[in-house]
């Protein structure tokens, strides 16, 4: 899954909370899935940051 996916997933999970369209087993499932999309783009931002400065230090170094 692309980054901008799992942020709009987590958008639209977001906009169902505050508008109270979740019960409370629907709030819970959504919960598990934010946290698992969440990761997703934690480990996505942190990998790219990880190459932009491989890429940086290559480009100083040569």
């Amino acid at each position: 899954m692309k980054y901008e996916e799992a942020v709009r997933q987590l958008e639209e999970i977001v906009a169902k909370m505050e508008s109270n369209e979740l019960d409370v087993d629907s709030l819970s499932q959504q919960l598990k899935t934010a946290q698992k999309l969440i990761k997703l783009c934690k480990d996505k931002l942190s990998r790219a940051d990880s190459d932009i400065k491989k890429i940086l230090q290559d480009d100083n170094n040569g």
